[in-house]
C-alpha cells in the first residue's frame, strides 16, 4: 500500500471518494495542459485548451492571407505559422495572464497574442470583431506588424 493510499484510508469513505476524484481531476487537468502546447517554444504560462489540428490552422491562415491580400497587408504563410507556434502554440483561446500587459489589465489573447487596444486599432475590415476569432486575430496582428515592422515576416520574437 502506498503512502498516499494509506493516508486516504484514515479519511471517512465520502472524503476518500472526494479526494480520489479531486486527484483524478488534477491529474487530468495537468495532462491536458501539458499536451495542449506540445511545441517547446509555446509559452507555458498561457491559459490553454487543446491545440487545433494542423488542417484547421492551415485553413485559418489561408483565409487570413486572402483577407490580407485584398487589403494589401504583407505577410507569408510561414511567418504567420512561425509566430503562432511561438505565441500560442496553435491555441485560438490562449490568454497570457502573467506579462506586463496582463499586469496592466490588458492580457494578450488569441493565436498571435494581441492585446485588446491593438486589436481594435488594427482590426481589418471584413473580419469579426472578436479577438479570439482566428482569422480576425491573425489579420489584426499582421496589420499591426506591417505598420510596426514592415511585415509579420520581420517578427522573430515577441512583439
Amino acid at each position: 500500500m502506498s503512502a498516499s493510499t494509506s493516508a486516504l484510508t484514515c479519511l471517512p469513505a465520502r472524503l476518500r471518494a472526494m479526494s480520489a476524484a479531486g486527484a483524478v481531476a488534477i491529474v487530468a487537468t495537468a495532462a491536458l495542459t501539458l499536451t495542449a502546447t506540445p511545441h517547446a517554444t509555446a509559452a507555458p504560462h498561457l491559459v490553454n485548451t487543446p491545440q487545433v489540428s494542423a488542417r484547421v490552422l492551415d485553413q485559418w491562415i489561408g483565409r487570413a492571407l486572402d483577407v490580407m491580400k485584398a487589403k494589401h497587408i504583407p505577410g507569408s504563410y510561414s511567418a504567420i505559422l512561425r509566430n503562432i507556434r511561438r505565441e500560442s502554440g496553435g491555441n485560438p483561446r490562449a490568454v497570457n495572464n502573467w506579462d506586463s500587459n496582463a499586469r496592466a489589465g490588458t492580457p494578450s489573447k488569441g493565436l498571435l497574442q494581441v492585446i485588446d487596444p491593438t486589436f481594435r486599432r488594427f482590426h481589418v475590415a471584413g473580419t469579426a470583431w472578436d479577438i479570439f476569432e482566428p482569422v480576425a486575430n491573425i489579420a489584426a496582428a499582421c496589420n499591426y506588424a506591417a505598420h510596426t515592422y514592415g511585415s509579420i515576416d520581420n517578427v522573430h520574437s515577441g512583439y
